[in-house]
């Protein structure tokens, strides 16, 4: 959830859709994000829309988020109708969901449950930090409906967590997940980051030790990302950090991919393993591969037939909407058919099933990629080898030069 909304156009009032957009409901699977906006403390490497309570301002409270956000699911009903199926799953994401109590993590999800219809099997996931849960709050959750929690661990070393400003006792980690099991979680993720300033190789084998020692059943491991405008970004400019080295973080995807893989999470995405197919991040890969999502509050994005809309950014600004029986959304844009196909590209190309051939323009491109050992040799399908995935936004680059 960027901080930064794209320019667009004027979404109206009441939250409309063309009816070409409502028309594709039910071609697609169908989820609610909802982001919550709070943080304890700013990670100094953060650019997401989030607050802690000292920059939310007046008028804003953590307790009436829930209800905001359940009179936004409402809205939703109103302007989807009856044709809207039924929800296949449900992310909490933020800054961090688990804030709030329990029981608003509940309420929100139960309204969705009684606008919508959960439907039978759904994934629901909330993130959450390690020390932002215990497992009287883990069980509230499971009895909420709740089958699935991802952990942001990013790493096991106290050293690197101060630089990325995070506040968690790494030894932390495996107490909550085995939290999260004994309270009946079907489904329990990891999410890590390497490349931080400072981290040696032995650091970040040390940080996929501990992780699998936890026996995830899925684990996110992200390069860590210098963004405009943060903290982290200061630091750089000033001197007092180093940039990430590319080389670096090559080498530290190459290693996290071999312990993942000997461990038994295979690759699913470019930077997600999963222990088998049911362990996959269902609700990110209805992202990846352009299904339907409603996406509730504060700079929160959604997408529903070709049309992405995406929230006020600030929690006053987003309240005072709905209070006023208005939409939240800010802007809008309506996609047009070449736009799709690129944006498949884009995205379908990063995953292990890979990208249909009969979508590129120009598939002889495809030979030049299997010499360069960026992609499997295959006919139907491309599909990116580990070399691949390490260059994915260059062999993005050809395909669509």
């Amino acid at each position: 959830m960027p901080s930064a909304l794209p320019e667009g156009d004027p979404a109206p009032s009441d939250g409309g859709l063309p009816p070409a957009a409502l028309a594709e409901l039910g071609q697609r699977p169908f989820g609610f994000y909802a982001h919550v906006p709070f943080c304890s403390v700013r990670c100094g490497y953060c650019d997401f829309n989030t607050y802690t309570a000292e920059e939310l301002g007046p008028g804003v409270s953590r307790s009436t988020y829930a209800d905001q956000a359940v009179a936004e699911v409402h809205l939703a009903r109103r302007v989807l109708g009856e044709q809207a199926p039924e929800v296949g799953t449900v992310f909490l994401g933020g800054g961090t969901p688990t804030l709030l109590p329990a029981a608003d993590l509940g309420r929100i999800l139960g309204a969705i449950d009684d606008t919508f219809g959960l439907a039978p099997g759904a994934e629901v996931t909330t993130e959450a930090n390690p020390d932002s849960v215990d497992l009287d709050y883990l069980t509230a959750l499971r009895e909420a409906g709740f089958t699935r929690v991802s952990f942001g661990m990013q790493s096991a070393v106290p050293s690197v967590l101060a630089v990325l400003d995070r506040t968690h006792d790494p030894e932390r980690v495996p107490r909550v997940v085995e939290a999260a099991r004994s309270a009946g979680f079907e489904q329990i993720s990891l999410d890590l980051i390497y490349g931080t300033p400072g981290e040696s190789a032995d650091d970040w084998e040390t940080t996929l030790d501990a992780a699998l020692a936890c026996s995830p059943d899925h684990v996110s491991a992200y390069s860590l990302i210098v963004e405009d405008g943060t903290a982290l970004a200061r630091r750089v400019r000033r001197g007092e950090l180093p940039m990430p080295d590319d080389d670096d973080l090559a080498d530290k995807y190459v290693q996290a991919d071999e312990r993942l893989v000997d461990a038994g999470l295979g690759w699913y995405e470019v930077s997600n393993w999963a222990r088998d197919d049911r362990a996959r991040c269902r609700h990110n890969l209805a992202y990846w591969t352009g299904a339907d999502w409603w996406g509730v509050g504060p700079g929160a994005h959604s997408h529903v037939g070709g049309v992405r809309w995406w929230n006020v950014k600030h929690p006053a600004a987003y309240a005072g909407r709905l209070a006023a029986g208005d939409s939240p959304a800010h802007a809008r844009e309506v996609l047009d058919a070449a736009t799709r196909r690129v944006e498949r590209v884009l995205l379908e190309v990063r995953l292990r099933e890979g990208l249909d051939v009969s979508l590129l323009e120009d598939p002889a491109v495809l030979r030049g990629l299997v010499a360069d050992d960026l992609i499997e040799d295959r006919a139907d399908r491309l599909v990116l080898t580990r070399r691949g995935r390490l260059l994915a936004d260059g062999v993005v680059h050809t395909l669509l030069a």
